[in-house]
Parts: structure tokens; C-alpha cells; sequence
């Protein structure tokens, strides 16, 4: 049964995790810790960041929750710090390589997740300040982000625009794109 109830922290601990990271983003990352995370929207060259010590940051207490609970035989804490680990590693997998392309996977996907995600993201970096920014999570994204996916989608699935009222007859004029 501390199986089950295991799995079940790691995966609440997962969720939460996205709600940290919006906040910690939103609050943290644009404002105290501006100074970190800024050369992330003002490209500098170098494949590190100074951003990338954010890694570091949430690391350490997911490492220090497995360490522990490890040690003192509390499972909890290790489905704490697991929890934690498994974001890190979707964040990771999200971020630098899906949205940042810093290894080139996934470089031409038409998966609609992995579109909205990028286009959430972009639009959250045509700022670059810390000021008046959108879209802070990272794995979750926000409805207006799909529905623009899902409209570019059906313009570019269409071959063929309709642009003339129909005719007497029925048919259509057609315009082949």
C-alpha cells in the first residue's frame, strides 16, 4: 500500500511543481532574481546562461528530500524529492530542448502540444524586460495558445479558399492556395 500512496506523492508533487515554477517565474525569476534570469530573454552568446543556475536551485532540495528521506527511512520525503526530480527532468525536456532547440530534436514537430507550448513561450520572450511578461508556466498551456495552434492547423491543412458567393447554380469559385 506505501506503494501506491508513493506513486501518489510523486505524481501530486509533479503537479504542484507547475504551480511553483509559474509562481517562482513570475515572481521571482522578474523580480529579485531578475539579474539571473535576464540573459535568457537578451541572448548572449555561450551555450550556459546564468539562468541555468535556477537548475541548481530547484535541484537542491529535491537531491536533499531524497538524501534524507534515504537516510532516516521516511518515504515521503523521497516521493517529495522524486516528485521534484521527475518536473526538473520534464522541465528540461520542455525547455532547453523542445522550446530552445539547445539540442536539435524535435526541431520541425506538428504535434499541437509541442506547437502551443513554443508559441506560449515565444510569446512570453517578445519581452525583454521583466516587466509586463505573459505565460510563466511551462508545461501547462494556456487555451488562447491551443486555439491559435488549432486555427493555424485548418489555414494550413486548407488547399483550397473559397472567395466568391456561390453562383446561381450552386458551385463555388474556387482559389487553390
Amino acid at each position: 500500500m506505501i506503494a501506491v500512496y508513493f506513486i501518489g506523492v510523486v505524481l501530486s508533487t509533479f503537479l504542484i511543481m507547475e504551480g511553483v515554477t509559474w509562481l517562482t517565474h513570475k515572481y521571482v525569476m522578474h523580480g529579485l532574481l531578475w539579474f539571473i534570469h535576464r540573459d535568457h530573454h537578451q541572448t548572449e552568446p555561450g551555450f550556459f546562461e546564468k539562468n541555468d543556475w535556477f537548475f541548481v536551485i530547484f535541484a537542491v532540495p529535491s537531491m536533499l528530500l531524497i538524501l534524507f528521506g534515504t537516510i532516516d527511512n521516511v518515504w515521503w520525503m523521497q516521493a517529495i524529492g522524486f516528485g521534484i526530480m521527475l518536473y526538473g527532468a520534464a522541465y528540461f525536456l520542455v525547455h532547453d530542448v523542445i522550446i530552445h532547440q539547445r539540442f536539435k530534436l524535435f526541431s520541425k514537430s506538428k504535434n499541437t502540444y509541442v506547437r502551443a507550448i513554443r508559441w506560449a513561450h515565444k510569446m512570453h520572450h517578445k519581452h525583454l524586460d521583466r516587466h509586463e511578461g505573459e505565460s510563466f508556466g511551462m508545461l501547462c498551456v494556456h487555451k488562447k495558445y491551443w486555439q491559435k495552434i488549432k486555427r493555424d492547423k485548418q489555414l494550413m491543412a486548407a488547399s483550397k479558399v473559397e472567395y466568391k458567393p456561390p453562383s446561381p447554380e450552386g458551385e463555388y469559385k474556387e482559389l487553390s492556395i
